[in-house]
């Protein structure tokens, strides 16, 4: 997204790019699933003065405002990405810790399941199922292997 486009949805809803706003801004876009301390990291790279409770107002305003959006990808803090890309759930590798994204309609058949048997609506988007992902399980098989 361009710094230009933020601009745009910020000013549309009364509110300035500043530059704290753009700078957590691009560092949510560079780093993708990042925690407001990885944010802060990369925010510092350019404004050293950042601290982290500037950081958690900013994210908190801007997924207010549909900007961004979070994760709990497991314990500890949430991982926060760009909310104009598609709602996807995460699947997290236990081993190397990739974080996949997985489109929504791939649940589909569980969630509308917990619609039908509980009357449960499901917020797919803030899940992530832990496992272990396609490289990760060749390498184990492949040490398991080995051991025989």
């Amino acid at each position: 997204m361009a710094t230009t486009d933020w601009q745009s949805d910020l000013r549309a809803r009364g509110y300035r790019l500043t530059p704290q706003r753009q700078l957590v801004l691009e560092a949510v876009d560079k780093l993708e699933h990042s925690t407001p301390d990885e944010i802060l990291a990369e925010v510092r790279r350019t404004a050293g003065g950042v601290n982290i409770s500037t950081v958690y107002r900013t994210l908190e305003l801007l997924e207010e405002l549909g900007l961004v959006s979070h994760a709990h990808l497991g314990h500890g803090a949430p991982t926060y990405h760009l909310a104009d890309r598609h709602h996807h759930m995460h699947l997290v590798c236990r081993d190397c810790t990739e974080v996949i994204e997985a489109d929504l309609a791939v649940a589909e058949p569980f969630t509308a399941q917990l619609r039908e048997t509980f009357g449960f609506e499901t917020d797919m988007k803030h899940f992530a199922i832990f496992g272990r992902c396609r490289e990760c399980g060749a390498r184990a098989g492949d040490a398991a292997a080995g051991r025989d």
